[in-house]
């Protein structure tokens, strides 16, 4: 089945005629996602390569029932562009752009809570691959097969380092989801988990998270009381500095809070087995996911 994206996903995309849209459009295309129309204002009326753009999202939904947006707009004019499309009746949204600003993501966060009907992945994320089905953000999904693995991650280059690996010791992905490593993502590990836990294609379930913030010690709680798959996990920093910003946004430890290690004993009292590299990550998921094709 994979998640969030698949065979009925319709794809619009904000930004479409820039050079990084357009890019990423087509190669997403390539793969095989239905990609519908895109959005520009100012130059509706015009296509990229046969795929319409519209002015407005409401436009595109209106001629093409797009239900996915992909965001690959300057981080000045994100925010709204995704509430934008949240209000042409978009469900889901994934938010590629980097930088957008703190309060802009507040601001999206807390409009978006109010609709049970949407769903954000993101900002600064790499977007959602379900291998075989669509491909809808920038993960290089040549490296990747069908299979019983889901992925979830704040990292994209944990992400490909990990399903690479998992994919050269022979085993394949149900998804791979980038949350973002930004402070106030719209997804958290815990809504993935449960997308994950519910979709019977997937069998193991490997995290990918860093230092800052509380989601990975949240994330093992929910796991213990609500997954019923193995997960195994990876975190990023260990060797971080304390008060220094490490690559994301989000990855900041703040005294003893958001430590690499906390994380790890966090989530290996709630039964989830903790790689210290991403090699081991996935040799463990291997081993694990080995032992259910035998099971």
């Amino acid at each position: 089945m994979a998640i969030l994206v698949n065979n009925d996903t319709k794809l619009c995309v904000s930004g479409i005629t820039g050079r990084e849209g357009t890019f990423h459009t087509l190669n997403n295309r390539n793969y095989g996602t239905n990609v519908v129309s895109g959005v520009t204002p100012g130059k509706g009326g015009q296509d990229v390569e046969g795929i319409p753009v519209f002015n407005t999202f409401h436009d595109a939904v209106d001629k093409t029932g797009a239900n996915t947006a992909m965001i690959f707009v300057p981080p000045r004019f994100a925010a709204d562009s995704i509430l934008e499309a949240e209000d042409a009746g978009i469900s889901l949204i994934i938010a590629i752009t980097e930088g957008i600003p703190a309060h802009d993501e507040l601001r999206v966060y807390n409009q978006l809570t109010r609709n049970p009907n949407v769903r954000l992945v993101g900002p600064n994320c790499p977007g959602i691959l379900s291998p075989g089905k669509a491909n809808v953000g920038i993960i290089p999904a040549s490296f990747f097969s069908e299979g019983n693995v889901g992925v979830v991650s704040r990292s994209g280059t944990l992400t490909y380092q990990i399903g690479n690996e998992l994919a050269q010791a022979g085993f394949g992905n149900s998804s791979i989801v980038g949350i973002g490593g930004d402070p106030v993502p719209g997804s958290s590990f815990i809504d993935i988990l449960a997308e994950f836990e519910a979709d019977p294609e997937t069998e193991l379930i490997v995290m990918a998270g860093e230092i800052g913030g509380s989601a990975e010690e949240e994330a093992a709680e929910f796991i213990k009381a609500n997954v019923t798959k193995p997960v195994v996990a990876y975190i990023a920093g260990f060797t971080a500095p304390p008060g220094k910003t490490m690559g994301h946004a989000g990855a900041i430890v703040s005294g003893s809070a958001g430590t690499a290690k906390a994380k790890q004993e966090a989530l290996e009292a709630n039964g989830v087995r903790v790689g210290r590299t991403p090699t081991e990550v996935a040799q463990i998921a291997a081993e694990i996911a080995g032992s259910l094709k035998t099971a």
